[in-house]
């Protein structure tokens, strides 16, 4: 069994591969601000000016709604101050659903597209513009080709970008540095029925320097953070429960 020291190690080994990486040069990190993730990230955190992939799997007729507010959780606490690009296929996106994760509906610019070639398009040119904080393009599928063009894009103009897929695909490769997936947990019992955040899991599919892995988290709140369940904040630690016993 790994000790403390051995997973520190390989944590410092991760963001050293992470840094190779990157050709040595700094990059910008958003942190979740909670231990277990930033932990199981290379960087401590999700990396900036850069290409990630978020999906979800919920009910039937819920499209992605999980990995949108997800997202809309990143974005709230990403350049809050600058506008964000989001590409999709009709105006269909329920902003002041988005606002109760913290992204405001005044930051958000709305392209409708007719497909995945038109949405990938203006991605690209959107990742361009350094004034944005973010470029969120709803695809259907990514190819490596159609990743490389949009992640470089995102390195130069250090732009951060999202493709979003409203349905879980196949996690086929491509040039994304993370790919996640939020789905639906049974709710914990609460003082009163209704009351508490929804239940995510969220899912590291897959992380350039990484590994897979998951945790089990309350939505974001009005400021775009995640946490643990209250069940598993107050649990005591394993070292805890040996030292108890």
């Amino acid at each position: 069994m790994a000790t403390g020291q051995d997973k520190s190690r390989l944590v410092s080994l991760r963001r050293q591969l992470a840094a190779l990486e990157s050709g040595g040069r700094t990059v910008s990190v958003l942190p979740f601000n909670l231990a277990a993730i930033d932990a199981g990230l290379p960087w401590g955190g999700l990396p900036l000016s850069a290409l990630h992939e978020i999906e979800s799997i919920g009910a039937q007729g819920e499209d992605g709604a999980m990995a949108a507010a997800f997202l809309a959780g990143i974005l709230a606490r990403l350049a809050p101050k600058r506008p964000v690009l989001w590409c999709l296929r009709c105006a269909d996106l329920h902003a002041p659903g988005l606002a109760l994760y913290g992204l405001a509906p005044g930051r958000l610019l709305l392209a409708c597209t007719q497909n995945d070639q038109e949405a990938l398009w203006a991605m690209e040119e959107g990742l361009r513009n350094p004034a944005l904080a973010a470029v969120v393009g709803e695809i259907e599928a990514l190819s490596v080709p159609a990743s490389r063009r949009l992640q470089l894009a995102a390195e130069t103009s250090c732009v951060t970008g999202f493709v979003l897929h409203r349905q879980s695909a196949i996690s086929a490769a491509s040039s994304a540095v993370t790919r996640w997936r939020v789905s639906a947990l049974p709710g914990m019992p609460t003082p009163e029925p209704g009351l508490g955040r929804p239940l995510w899991r969220v899912e590291l599919l897959r992380c350039r320097g990484g590994v897979p892995a998951a945790w089990d988290v309350e939505a974001c709140n009005a400021t775009g953070y995640v946490s643990l369940p209250a069940a598993l904040a107050d649990r005591p630690s394993l070292a805890q429960r040996r030292s108890a016993g």
